[in-house]
Formats: structure tokens, C-alpha cells, sequence
């Protein structure tokens, strides 16, 4: 069996952390935010009620722009380049909703992307073209390759690590691919970043705040580069503005003004937590409890591991036994046992699932026992 490494990271996140009711393995819909987190939120909408909600705003504004350069860091880029959202989902509409994209152009994806963003692009007009990927829905490079030179889409969005399955995408490779041939590549963080490395090239990164970062729900983030930003039209832009707005960063005309502002300073103490941690630290306990879950989980009860082993994410799915209700069994988990997972459903990746998989995903601060607990509940 697996050893976990760094049980101090489990033992801090656990401490720093309201008690769990149950078992909490379900950081991929949501993560328990820290109470620092939950102070410094509360703290700014106090904030807001003593000296107003503008003022409360530009009084957070030096820790906001803090905020935006480390997390522009993580995925190689620059404070200027991020602007603050309400959600990945709201990010990738305001950013395919603003490229000036001409209607019926080709986005390249794979397989296995998420419903959502397939949703976002075609109601943008644009033309999802499916690229090739192995049988375990990551993308083969090579095959991406011959794409991009014979028939280049627009540009390419993959979804570094999916929803459904905890596989991570080759990003490096295709940010590499994308570069040779001029396309710009997006990268949907959500389940990625705080989780796995996110550094690595993309033109265009989004994601959110409540999953492996674990702060607030309710807040996300759009990161462009110069050359992509200078594609997209604001629906508000600098010609507004006498100085032509001058002194405002590139991807700010992207951030919405009626925000939910302390979830955002909630979200730059959540990054602060994870770079003291040291992101290689978790990711190598998350990749570990990843491990450690296949391997006490498959088989177990009739149910199969759709991961490979080794795969380097803490999301796990199971695969139910014939005539077992996967969404009953997660209530059942709940209810009876105390355990919080998801059911996710097939509509998440229509082309690669055939029906609904049982979501595992423990943060930092889950245990071997949480782990045993889950499978004797599942054998049962």
C-alpha cells in the first residue's frame, strides 16, 4: 500500500480547518476553505458596512493586485495578464463571447471535454473540431501534431484535468505544438491548478477558486497574454475614457465591478496557504492519495478504478457494478455513512462516458482511515 508523505501538510490543512461533519473526499466539486479564509471574507464585508463597499474595495486593492501576480505566477504569466471572475464557467464565456472570432471558426478539443465549455463555444458560434487522444482520452501529440499542420483549427482548448476522469492532459507538449504552428491554446484550469503543475506555456489559462485551491465559491480567474487580450473587444473599454485608460492593466477590462470582492480577497489568502505549503509538496501527497484511493477502492464492492495507478491527480472514478444506481450510492454514502462524494453524471463527457461514475477526491488533509472508511462502505 501507499504511504502518504508530508503528514505535517495533512495535519496543518486539517487544523486550520473548521472540524469536518463526515468524511469530506469531494474537493473537486468544492474544498473546505480554511478559517483564515472564512475570517478574511467575513472581515471584508464587515468592511464594507463600516466604510462602504467602494471604499472597503480600493482599501483590499494593494492585496488584490498581490493576489494577481501570484496567481498570474502560477501559470507563467504576469499580474497584468489576470483579471478576476465569478466562476471558470464565467471566464470562458466572457472570453470566447469578447474574441473577435469570425462565426462557424474551428476550436480544436478532445474527447472528453467538459459539457459546459462545449456548450460556451457553440453558443459563441464557434465550431468544436475533436482532436486525436488515446483510450484513456489524453491527447496524443503526435496525432495533434499532424492536425494542426494538415487542417489548424482557430485556436485549441483542453481541459487539463477533466471532471470525470483524473487524468492529466500532456500540457507542456501541446502548449509546445501549439506555439510551432501559431494557435493560440486555452487551458481550462478548474480541477488543475492547486492540484497539479499549471506552468506550462498556454496562451490563456481559467479556472476557479472553491476546488483545490479551496477558497470561496462564487470567484474565478481569466489570465491572458498580451498578444490574446489584443483579440478580445471589452464590452467597456479604454476609448471610454479621457486618458484612454492608461493606467489600467490589459485583462482588467475583463473583470466584472459588481463583484463579490471579499470572496476575491478569500481566494488571494487561499493561494497564500497553498504557496506556504509548497505547491510541489502537495502536489506529491495529492498524487499520493490519489494512489493510496485506487488502490484500496478497485474491486471493491464490484466496482472498477477507470484510472491508471499511477496517475498523478488525487480524483479517483469508480465505475458501478451491473444494476448498481450510482447516484443512490453516493446519497446512501452520505446519509449512512458520513462520506461526501459525487455522483457525476454522463452528460459531464458525453463522448467518453456511458453512464455516471462515483467521484473520489480527498484533499491534503484526508487519511488512510478516511480512505478504509470508504471502501468497507462501498463493500458493503
Amino acid at each position: 500500500m501507499t504511504t502518504l508523505p508530508h503528514d505535517d501538510l495533512g495535519t496543518s490543512w486539517r487544523n486550520a480547518r473548521p472540524r469536518a461533519a463526515g468524511v469530506h473526499l469531494d474537493s473537486a466539486a468544492c474544498s473546505r476553505q480554511s478559517g483564515a479564509v472564512l475570517d478574511a471574507v467575513a472581515r471584508h464585508a464587515r468592511h464594507e458596512a463600516e466604510i462602504g463597499g467602494y471604499a472597503a474595495e480600493a482599501a483590499a486593492e494593494e492585496l488584490l493586485q498581490q493576489g494577481r501576480s501570484v496567481l498570474a505566477g502560477l501559470v507563467g504569466r504576469a499580474a497584468a495578464d489576470v483579471a478576476f471572475t465569478e466562476s471558470a464557467s464565467a471566464s470562458l464565456r466572457t472570453l470566447v463571447g469578447r474574441w473577435r472570432l469570425p462565426p462557424g471558426s474551428r476550436v480544436g478539443v478532445l474527447p472528453g471535454e467538459y459539457w459546459h465549455n462545449l456548450a460556451a463555444l457553440t453558443d459563441a458560434g464557434l465550431t468544436p473540431v475533436v482532436l486525436p487522444a488515446d483510450e484513456l482520452g489524453r491527447a496524443d501529440p503526435a496525432g495533434v501534431a499532424r492536425v494542426l499542420r494538415a487542417d489548424p483549427p482557430a485556436l485549441v482548448h483542453v481541459t487539463l484535468v477533466a471532471s470525470h476522469r483524473g487524468v492529466v492532459q500532456p500540457g507542456r507538449e501541446l502548449a509546445e505544438l501549439c506555439r510551432a504552428a501559431g494557435i493560440p491554446l486555452v487551458l481550462d484550469v478548474a480541477q488543475a491548478l492547486g492540484h497539479v503543475d499549471c506552468d506550462l506555456g498556454a496562451d490563456v489559462a481559467y479556472g476557479t477558486s472553491r476546488k483545490w485551491l479551496a477558497g470561496p465559491r462564487g470567484v474565478g480567474f481569466l489570465v491572458l497574454a498580451p498578444a490574446e487580450s489584443a483579440q478580445l473587444t471589452p464590452l467597456v473599454g479604454p476609448h471610454l475614457f479621457d486618458d484612454g485608460g492608461a493606467d489600467t492593466d490589459h485583462a482588467r477590462w475583463y473583470e466584472s465591478h459588481d463583484a463579490h470582492i471579499g470572496g476575491r480577497v478569500g481566494l488571494v489568502l487561499a493561494i497564500g496557504e497553498h504557496l506556504a505549503a509548497g505547491p510541489d509538496r502537495v502536489r506529491a501527497r495529492l498524487a499520493a492519495l490519489g494512489r493510496a484511493t485506487r488502490e484500496r477502492l478497485d474491486g471493491r464492492g464490484g466496482w472498477s478504478v477507470a484510472e491508471p495507478l499511477d496517475t498523478p491527480t488525487a480524483i479517483t472514478t469508480l465505475q458501478a457494478p451491473d444494476g448498481v444506481d450510482v447516484r443512490a450510492t453516493a446519497v446512501r454514502l452520505r446519509e449512512e455513512h458520513r462520506v461526501l462524494v459525487t455522483a457525476a453524471g454522463r452528460e459531464r463527457a458525453p463522448a467518453e462516458l456511458t453512464g455516471p461514475v462515483l467521484r473520489v477526491s480527498p484533499h491534503l488533509d484526508a487519511t488512510e482511515d478516511h480512505l478504509d472508511a470508504l471502501a468497507v462502505a462501498l463493500a458493503g
